[in-house]
């Protein structure tokens, strides 16, 4: 009797297979010193060799589908936190370019950001906050010949360095008086004149995502680094994807969580059988979670109101599970995860990430709160 393959012999693996080959060899040997704030470029670099972060390509013959950016990113996440949140950064950035319609960096830089060959991040933090009313806009920007002069500070952008590129929201102020401001997005060299990063920060976790403090001083952006000008229209197309990507760090962390319970079944599960929640309790909500992700990552440019609020409540069931399943992870490990180096004390470290980076647990429920229903 013969049995079907799921993908010939002589074509390469699904890349998502192949992402998870490579974080099997090359990243898990790493996570302690990621943990202790390594950043993994080698890694990084490797994985956009192998497309994690080229799934923004679409075309007549391949629709636009996230799955497969989803999936890197939760194949990463198994392992590392640190890591996956870089996949997510590079893949916002990549996202951005391909769906604005500025032919030049989607020509130019939009490749090398694809494949790796150039590094960044969103730089959406302060924004995603201002647009639901919890910040206001720290970049203010002044129109000048061939495009603007840009000052502020954001206090957080992960995944850049001098040589990588980064994503900012501006505000203008209206020419004439009584008219409304208007908020510009566009693309900025971390190298760039004006531009000042400082790592300032020392997270209990996350050390190795290569977190900046930015200053932008008068820096110049030029028209062709322009992704929307106003940019209204643009966030409606960009902001479901955005969010959404950010699942893949949820399910890896999550599957990596019952894999712990489901390690020391053997040894403790006489003891452990009288704790609340079971790995077989998470695994049917990982299934149903990630069920709800794959059918949303088919269509990321639906701008309807109630596309949104799915894709808001999976981001926000994923944040509160993850939490919930890495809390019972060390608990089921008990003092064998409680150690400096335990896996378990780790991820659950990791997991607080997951519901507090933007958009947070709680930004997520205010949203879900003042969305309309429909």
């Amino acid at each position: 009797m013969s049995v079907a393959l799921s993908h010939s012999p002589l074509a390469p693996p699904p890349m998502p297979e192949t992402i998870a080959e490579i974080a099997r060899r090359r990243l898990a040997p790493q996570v302690r010193d990621i943990d202790a704030g390594l950043y993994p470029e080698g890694v990084m670099r490797a994985f956009g060799a192998a497309g994690a972060y080229a799934s923004h390509l679409s075309g007549p013959s391949a629709p636009l589908d996230l799955s497969d950016a989803i999936s890197a990113t939760s194949r990463a996440a198994e392992h590392c936190l640190c890591t996956a949140f870089c996949m997510w950064c590079q893949n916002a950035l990549a996202w951005y370019i391909y769906s604005s319609d500025n032919a030049s960096l989607k020509n130019n830089l939009g490749p090398k950001v694809a494949n790796g060959e150039i590094l960044g991040g969103t730089g959406l933090s302060n924004p995603m906050k201002t647009f639901f009313g919890i910040e206001t806009m720290r970049l203010k920007g002044t129109p000048v010949e061939g495009g603007y002069t840009v000052r502020g500070a954001l206090p957080w952008v992960s995944n850049v360095d001098q040589t990588g590129y980064f994503g900012v929201v501006f505000e203008v102020e209206a020419a004439e008086e009584g008219a409304a401001s208007r908020r510009v997005m566009a693309v900025v060299e971390g190298g760039a004149e004006g531009v000042k990063l400082t790592e300032d920060h020392d997270f209990v976790a996350m050390g190795g995502t290569n977190t900046q403090a930015v200053q932008m001083r008068d820096v110049f952006i030029a028209d062709d680094m322009l992704l929307a000008d106003p940019i209204d229209d643009y966030l409606k197309k960009i902001r479901a994807g955005f969010v959404l990507m950010q699942t893949g760090m949820a399910t890896g962390m999550i599957r990596s969580c019952i894999g712990l319970m489901r390690q020391v079944e053997a040894q403790l599960g006489h003891v452990n059988k009288y704790l609340d929640r079971q790995p077989g309790d998470f695994e049917t909500e990982l299934a149903e979670l990630e069920e709800e992700i794959h059918s949303l990552a088919k269509t990321p440019y639906d701008t309807s109101i109630s596309y949104f609020r799915r894709v808001i409540t999976a981001r926000l069931k994923g944040g509160e599970a993850s939490v919930a399943a890495a809390h019972y992870a060390m608990l089921h490990c008990g003092a064998r995860g409680y150690v400096g180096q335990g896996v378990a004390q780790r991820r659950l470290r990791e997991a607080y990430f997951v519901a507090i980076v933007t958009p947070a647990t709680k930004q997520l429920r205010k949203m879900l709160a003042e969305l309309p229903a429909a």
